[in-house]
């Protein structure tokens, strides 16, 4: 029997590599594991510029300043030559958007209500990649979200699904709900198929967006995206958005939950990836009470702690503004002596909003000579000079 040539011993080993990973993707409990070339997204970085150089980005200058390394995975590391991509699904149990009809309660954003997905995700990502480089005797390098890797575009140019008109993946197994590692490595292995678009004539996702955040299909403004403002933006927020944002406190599910292709996915199986009970429906008068060490401890390991205590109740503030619920009076005007002028400035606003005319001037009138440079932006937006 002939021995068999280089190239199909290439071959085989190329085959057996990729069984390799796939099972250790699905033994570490990822649901999805596709593979795509570092070369197969080269319109990414025209889109990404044209994005950024729209201002769409807002205040993410880290996106301006990583724009050419994140336009091409093979700037990032030049001796990558396969990406796999991981998909974990999280899909919630209950329907996200109920919440929204709670005003005194608090909307956490989906992913955000348990563990931070980095950190589950990445160790097992690092496990995979550690028996995979040493079966391959390759190199490999692991990202999640926090190194200039555009995931999405990958992710559909392996097959895991297609960006849709909200630009999130979509998969047709599980829906908008899907959290993306990637794995670079200097392996040949074998790669799948793009994945093709089914959003069709569909327009669900654009519109429910409730600050109309989507310019056309495909696109959109950070700036007007409600998790963009809760998460990312640091300072005060647009006074023509606060009242959009109803009591969304951190990120925005609007989109995802809209998509039609998520009564295909089942809820998430991974403990850690679940809701918490207290995190599910937290109450806007308890946080409010919050003060940063109580912050830090109530949010330990989740991705809510990230964005700090002070931008934290800034956001909560905003939505006891937007409750109508009188009782969160006596907590919002104790924040209006907080140390942090983006939380006193925005308890300041929470009050014109939950106090009636004559109230609200008689407390202004007893903080006449207390208000501060800081906040007087917000004393003029609320009627006092």
């Amino acid at each position: 029997m002939p021995e068999p040539d280089n190239d199909d011993k290439e071959r085989r080993r190329r085959d057996n590599l990729t069984e390799f990973v796939r099972a250790e993707s699905a033994a570490k409990g990822f649901d999805l594991c596709r593979i795509t070339r570092p070369d197969a997204i080269p319109q990414a970085k025209e889109r990404l510029g044209q994005f950024i150089d729209a201002g769409r980005h807002g205040t993410m200058d880290w996106m301006a300043e990583t724009r050419d390394r994140r336009g091409d995975p093979r700037t990032l590391w030049s001796e990558v030559r396969s990406v796999v991509v991981f998909g974990l699904n999280y899909a919630p149990e209950e329907d996200p958007l109920a919440i929204l009809n709670k005003p005194d309660k608090a909307a956490i954003s989906v992913y955000a209500r348990n563990r931070d997905y980095h950190d589950v995700i990445k160790g097992r990502l690092k496990e995979i990649a550690t028996r995979f480089a040493a079966r391959a005797g390759a190199d490999v390098k692991v990202f999640v979200d926090t190194a200039p890797v555009m995931e999405k575009p990958l992710a559909a140019a392996a097959g895991l699904g297609w960006q849709g008109k909200h630009t999130n993946l979509v998969s047709r197994l599980h829906g908008s709900w899907l959290f993306l590692g990637t794995m670079f490595t200097t392996a040949d292995l074998v790669i799948d198929a793009a994945g093709s678009d089914h959003c069709g004539s569909c327009r669900a996702c654009l519109d429910i967006c409730p600050t109309a955040a989507f310019p056309a299909p495909y696109q959109i403004d950070a700036r007007r995206c409600i998790s963009y403002l809760t998460i990312e933006h640091k300072g005060p927020i647009d006074t023509d958005l606060r009242v959009l944002i109803g009591n969304r406190i951190y990120g925005c599910d609007d989109c995802l939950a809209a998509c039609p292709w998520n009564k295909f996915a089942s809820s998430a199986s991974e403990m850690k990836l679940q809701a918490r009970e207290d995190l599910k429906e937290p109450s806007i008068a308890f946080l409010l009470t919050l003060d940063d060490a109580a912050f830090r401890a109530f949010f330990s390991g989740s991705p809510v702690k990230r964005i700090g205590r002070d931008r934290f109740v800034r956001n909560v503030l905003i939505a006891a503004g937007n409750s109508g619920d009188k009782a969160l009076i006596g907590p919002c005007r104790e924040l209006s002596d907080d140390p942090s002028p983006v939380v006193r400035g925005m308890a300041i606003w929470a009050l014109s909003r939950l106090m009636e005319a004559g109230e609200f001037a008689a407390f202004a009138a007893q903080r006449a000579d207390e208000r501060d440079d800081d906040v007087l932006n917000e004393w003029r937006l609320a009627g006092v000079g």
